[in-house]
């Protein structure tokens, strides 16, 4: 692999005799997954993978491996019980650390691995807003969290100044992922490799200052904001944090300790020594390709009155939708409050009140449950996804080799005795999507947009 010139001699410049190492470690494959606590225990899941896997020291739910494998073809991943990111970027969720019933933003969230991160420690309770600025991008990320079984997001496609102008001083935790120059990215995205330029690096580090500027904004007294990247400029991480804290004097850097993690390099970038405690994830040193992370605190102001979540009465057609669309469909439902009829009458469950988000471009409002189409009332995939085998009146379990598999993920059908009604459909005990039994037929009713057509 060919790397540019000026990449190469500021990398050697700073690291020194680590250089050799580095350069060998940045065209290495390392693969990680992620596993789901929603799919039951980390122990047990992990026993299940048909691979021989590592455990990653960071991050309790990860493993990773070394050698190839149709890993995203599994369909253990189309069931959402693991996520395939990069073993440095798992740190993330670790060091925000979000707890059930707190509100957390991901302000750059696309493509999900960090977002389905923050789900997961969350247990599903609380509020996550997952904001990305592309509506294309946006779109994977509904997807993504969809498969993982997210119930307690809303999917916001928005600039970081609109979100602060209407939430200032509203979320517990805020995440960062900004776009970066993505130089730990090299040997999986040969787009970045080729674009990169010394200027680039600077355009990305005056965009990243001006993200930040909106994020702490967003923050409330005593919340946490952390700042990550993939990349290995000092201009993109040290120095912007540098610049944060000589900006923002009601926010404190606080200390990271994880193991693989190590100091930041202030000497490169002559920022203060107190940005010694950012750290910094090397792919010659641990699993992954590398990351920069630094958690802030911000230590005062008046704490602001949260919003009352006041939700409107539902109207009767709501209820009605609610109760044969989703009632049918389980056998215990959620209560029935917190629930939107959107104008396209899809019926969603809510984390935020509407008036807390209307005129923000909203994606998703909440937890997909159903649709009414034609005068029918059809549960929807997301809710499906959420699901255990328990909650559903009706299942249809398959194993990974059964010949079925591959007819209900490619639209198909096949014989099924059994009551008529919505079934669903799981593998090994989780989810997968919902068929439709009728007569003795059950017919797939797996999205369009994801099917592998046999």
């Amino acid at each position: 692999m060919t790397y540019p010139p000026d990449f190469l001699n500021r990398m050697q410049g700073w690291l020194g005799e680590e250089f050799p190492a580095f350069l060998t470690a940045l065209g290495k494959r390392d693969y990680g997954l992620r596993l789901n606590p929603l799919r039951g225990a980390i122990d047990a899941l992990r026993a299940r993978l048909p691979w021989p896997v590592e455990p990653i020291p960071w991050c309790p739910a990860g493993v990773w491996m070394r050698q190839e494998a149709p890993l995203g073809r599994h369909p253990y991943h189309t069931a959402g019980v693991y996520y395939l990111q990069d073993p440095s970027a798992m740190a993330a969720g670790v060091i925000l650390a979000p707890r059930p019933g707190e509100w957390v933003l991901d302000l750059a969230a696309a493509p999900g691995g960090k977002a389905t991160h923050l789900v997961a420690r969350m247990r599903n309770q609380g509020v996550l807003v997952a904001n990305e600025i592309s509506r294309r991008r946006a779109s994977v990320l509904a997807m993504n969290l969809e498969r993982w079984g997210a119930t307690n997001t809303l999917i916001t496609n928005e600039t970081p100044e609109r979100l602060a102008e209407r939430w200032p001083q509203l979320f517990d935790a805020v995440l960062v992922d900004a776009p970066c120059s993505g130089e730990g990215t090299f040997s999986r995205d040969p787009q970045t490799l080729r674009q990169w330029q010394l200027k680039t690096v600077q355009t990305y580090a005056h965009r990243q200052r001006e993200i930040m500027a909106q994020a702490a904004r967003l923050v409330r007294p005593g919340g946490r904001l952390l700042y990550g990247t993939c990349t290995f400029s000092p201009e993109e991480n040290e120095a912007i944090i540098a610049a944060f804290l000589s900006e923002h004097p009601d926010f404190t850097l606080q200390p990271l300790h994880l193991p693989g993690i190590t100091a930041g390099r202030p000497e490169w970038c002559a920022a203060p020594p107190i940005v010694r405690r950012t750290g910094r994830f090397w792919p010659h040193r641990t699993a992954g390709h590398g990351h920069f992370y630094a958690l802030l605190q911000r230590t005062s102001g008046e704490m602001p009155p949260r919003p009352s979540p006041h939700f409107p009465p539902l109207p009767g057609r709501v209820r009605h939708l609610y109760r044969h669309g989703v009632g049918a469909a389980l056998t215990d439902p959620p209560p029935e409050e917190q629930l939107l009829l959107d104008k396209h009458d899809n019926l969603y469950r809510t984390p935020l009140a509407p008036s807390l988000w209307k005129g923000l471009h909203v994606l998703r409002p909440g937890w997909w449950l159903a649709s009414l189409r034609h005068g029918k009332v059809q549960p929807d995939h997301a809710l499906a996804m959420a699901l255990r085998p328990a909650d559903a009146r009706h299942t249809c379990d398959l194993t990974v080799d059964d010949p079925r598999l591959r007819r209900f993920l490619g639209g198909g059908f096949w014989r099924e005795e059994g009551p008529d009604g919505f079934v669903l459909v799981t593998v090994d005990g989780f989810p997968l999507g919902w068929g439709k039994r009728s007569k003795g037929r059950l017919k797939s009713r797996y999205p369009v947009h994801l099917r592998r057509m046999a």
